[in-house]
């Protein structure tokens, strides 16, 4: 396994190996680690822990599809991708859902979507002013 990262997000999961095939996709993310409990994930902007959920809590998890996004969760993690509409393609093709508009910022569009267990995540596509 590579060195351990001194950040990061930790995801957890019902379906592990569904999140995980998600956020490499989404992300170009690549295995590093993988175990019963655990898919450790990396590109060259983070590193993700996709943590599966205990049995005896994840019977009661009720994971739709499409997914239901979790909209009272307390963080959402932000990615910088290099294309905005390809990323929306491919969150779609991968299980999740492109949630809302698209909102200009400073010298980047985001945009929000939901993994295939409703964690909310944001999207990045940074551009140079042409001013």
């Amino acid at each position: 396994m590579a060195t351990p990262a001194r950040a990061g997000t930790l995801i957890y999961a019902k379906n592990p190996s569904v999140v995980s095939r998600f956020y490499q996709g989404l992300l170009g993310a690549r295995l590093l680690h993988a175990d019963d409990e655990h898919e450790v994930l990396a590109n060259a902007d983070t590193q993700l822990i996709i943590h599966a959920i205990p049995a005896q809590y994840a019977e009661s998890i009720v994971v739709s599809v499409p997914p239901v996004p979790r909209d009272e969760q307390a963080t959402k993690p932000f990615f910088t991708i290099a294309d905005l509409n390809a990323a929306e393609s491919a969150c779609i093709e991968l299980g999740g859902l492109v949630l809302g508009p698209i909102w200009p910022g400073p010298g980047m569009r985001v945009r929000n979507v939901c993994d295939p267990e409703g964690n909310i995540i944001h999207l990045r596509q940074m551009h140079v002013d042409s001013r």
